[in-house]
C-alpha cells in the first residue's frame, strides 16, 4: 500500500503533554500535518469547521480511560470517517488492548517518534478510513437497534462480560422486568443502569431501592407514598419510588430482603402495573420497567418459604448474571485503570508495574470490583510517587499479604520505618511461623503510611478501606504484639 501523502492532517489532542515545535517538525517528515486541540469542546469544534480535510485523530491518553470512552462517542457523532491513533506509556498494556478493542486503529508508545512507527500508524489509520463506511453500511448479524440514548462508559473487556454487554442491551429493548444476579460487589447496579440506558426509557428517571436498608413501614411509604392524612404525620401527600420512577427504571438492590408482607403488595403491583397509595382510594396506572438484583439463591429462599415463587416468576422474565470478576480476569487490569484514573488527586497520571498487573490478576478477589477499588485506593495512599508496585498492593488474602511483604520498601521512608521496628521485621519471624510476622509487618507498614498522610485517624481508616472502630484495634494488637516480642528479645 503507498504511504499516505504529504498533506495528510491530523487533529492532535493530547492534555498530559504539549506538542512543541520539535514534535510538528518530526511529524511532518512522515508526511503529517498536525492541528494540535486542547480539550474536547475544541476538537469537536475543528471536526465540525474542516471535516473533510481530517481523517486522523491522534490522542495522547495518559492512563485516563474516560477520555478514549468521550473522544469516540465524539467521533461516532460526526458524519464522516476517522481514523484513531493512540499514544500511550509502553507498561500501560492493559490500556492499549482496551483501546484497540474500542475501537483504536493503531497504539503507539508516547515515547516512540521515529519515522517508520508514525509511517506504519499512518497506514494503519488510511486503512481504517478507507473500510469504516462500508462496515456502516451493513449492519452486523443481530445487531440491536439503536435506541438514540448513548450508555455510559463501563468496563467490559473481558470475553464473558462483553457477552453480558450484548445480550443486556438486546434486553433493554423489551419492557421486561429482569432479575440481576451476582455475588456482591460485582456490578450488579452498574449493569441495571446500563438496562436503563440502553432502553427506549433512557430519557426518564432511574430510581433505586436498597431493600435492606430500610425498616418494613418506611419501604413501603417509600415505594407506595402516602395521601395526605393517611397516619399522623402525614400532613401532605408524597409520591412514592414507583411513581417518581414513571417513564423511567425502578431498581430494587438486595430484593431477597424485601419482607414477605411487602412481597405480596409488590407483586400486586406489578401485576396490575398500578398502585393505590397508603391511605387512599384511586388506582395510579405506572409506566415502569422493573429491574431487581440479588446475591442470594432465591430458588433456595423460595424452598425455606422466605420468598414468594409468584413473585419470582413475575421478577425474572429475564434473568441476567453478573460473573465474580475472577471469572472474568480480562477487566481486571482495565477496571484498575479505571479506578487510577477515577481516584487520583491531579492530573498527573498513575500506572501499574508488571508485577503489580500479575499480582492483581493471580488474586481471587473474594469481594469483586468493590475490593478492588479498596486496593487501588490504598496502593494509592501507600505509593511515594505514581508508579503504583507489588509492595503498595494491600491484600486482605493472608497468603498474598505474605508475598507482596517480601518485596523491597517502597520509598526511604518506608525503609526507614521498617529499619526502626526489628521487631516485626521478616528477619525476625514471629513465633509460631514467619508468615505471621511478615503480614503483622504488611499490615503495620501500610497502618503507619496511612496515618501519617492523614489529619485523623477516622481519615486514615477511610483511606485504609476499613471502620474506625477495627483501625483501633489493628493499632492495639500491633502494640501488644511489639510489647511482647520486646519482653521476649
Amino acid at each position: 500500500m503507498p504511504l499516505p501523502s504529504a498533506t495528510s492532517k491530523a487533529l492532535w489532542l493530547d492534555p498530559f503533554r504539549p506538542l512543541t515545535a520539535a514534535d510538528r517538525a518530526q511529524l511532518a517528515a512522515t508526511g503529517l500535518d498536525v492541528q494540535a486541540v486542547s480539550t474536547l469542546d475544541e476538537l469537536q469544534a475543528a471536526l465540525k469547521a474542516t471535516p473533510s480535510q481530517i481523517s486522523t485523530l491522534v490522542l495522547g491518553l495518559g492512563a485516563d480511560i474516560e477520555l478514549l470512552q468521550d473522544t469516540l462517542a465524539l467521533i461516532n457523532t460526526t458524519s464522516h470517517s476517522v481514523a484513531l491513533v493512540c499514544r500511550l506509556e509502553r507498561r500501560q498494556l492493559e490500556l492499549a488492548v482496551l483501546a484497540l478493542h474500542k475501537g483504536a486503529c493503531h497504539v503507539l508508545a508516547a515515547d516512540d517518534w521515529s519515522e517508520a512507527a508514525w509511517r506504519l500508524a499512518l497506514e494503519r489509520a488510511t486503512q481504517a478510513t478507507a473500510a469504516k463506511p462500508a462496515a456502516e453500511t451493513t449492519p452486523a448479524l443481530n445487531q440491536a437497534p439503536n435506541t438514540g440514548a448513548a450508555v455510559r462508559s463501563v468496563v467490559y473487556v473481558d470475553p464473558v462480560s462483553r457477552n453480558l454487554l450484548a445480550l443486556a442491551q438486546r434486553v433493554a429493548l423489551a419492557p421486561v422486568a429482569v432479575l440481576v444476579e451476582g455475588p456482591t460487589g460485582s456490578g450488579k447496579e452498574v449493569l441495571a443502569r446500563v438496562l436503563h440506558e440502553s432502553s427506549a426509557a433512557a430519557n426518564g428517571p432511574v430510581i433505586g431501592l436498597n431493600c435492606a436498608a430500610l425498616p418494613e413501614h418506611m419501604i413501603e411509604d417509600m415505594l407506595f407514598g402516602h395521601e395526605k392524612g393517611a397516619f399522623t404525620g402525614a400532613v401532605k401527600e408524597h409520591r412514592g419510588l414507583f411513581e417518581q420512577a414513571q417513564g423511567g427504571t425502578m431498581f430494587l438492590d438486595e430484593i431477597g430482603e424485601l419482607p414477605l408482607t411487602l412481597q405480596a403488595k409488590l407483586l400486586r403491583v406489578l401485576q396490575e402495573r398500578s398502585l393505590v397509595r397508603l391511605g387512599g382510594e384511586r388506582a395510579i396506572a405506572l409506566d415502569v420497567r422493573v429491574v431487581a438484583a440479588t446475591n442470594k439463591n432465591l430458588r433456595e429462599q423460595i424452598a425455606q418459604r422466605q420468598f414468594r415463587e409468584d413473585l419470582y416468576f413475575r421478577l425474572s422474565t429475564f434473568k441476567l448474571r453478573v460473573p465474580a470478576l475472577a471469572e472474568r480476569s480480562g477487566d481486571i487490569l482495565p477496571l484498575a485503570a479505571r479506578l487510577l484514573s477515577r481516584h487520583m488527586r491531579s492530573k498527573q497520571a498513575w500506572s501499574l508495574s508488571e508485577d503489580a498487573q500479575r499480582a492483581l490478576l493471580s488474586y481471587s478477589w473474594p469481594g469483586n470490583v468493590r475490593e478492588l477499588e479498596n486496593i487501588i485506593q490504598r496502593a494509592m495512599v501507600l505509593c511515594a510517587d505514581t508508579h503504583i508496585d507489588t509492595q503498595h498492593l494491600m491484600f486482605d488474602d493472608a497468603s498474598t499479604c505474605f508475598l507482596l511483604a517480601m518485596a523491597p520498601a517502597a520509598s526511604p521512608e518506608a525503609a526507614s520505618f521498617a529499619a526502626q521496628t526489628p521487631a516485626i521485621t521478616p528477619s525476625q519471624p514471629l513465633a509460631p511461623s514467619p508468615l505471621h510476622a511478615t503480614v503483622k509487618h504488611s499490615e503495620h507498614h501500610a497502618i503507619r503510611a496511612a496515618l501519617d498522610a492523614s489529619s485523623s485517624r477516622e481519615e486514615a481508616a477511610q483511606k485504609l478501606g476499613i471502620s474506625p472502630r477495627t483501625l483501633r484495634y489493628k493499632l492495639a494488637r500491633l502494640r501488644d504484639t511489639a510489647s511482647g516480642l520486646s519482653a521476649h528479645s
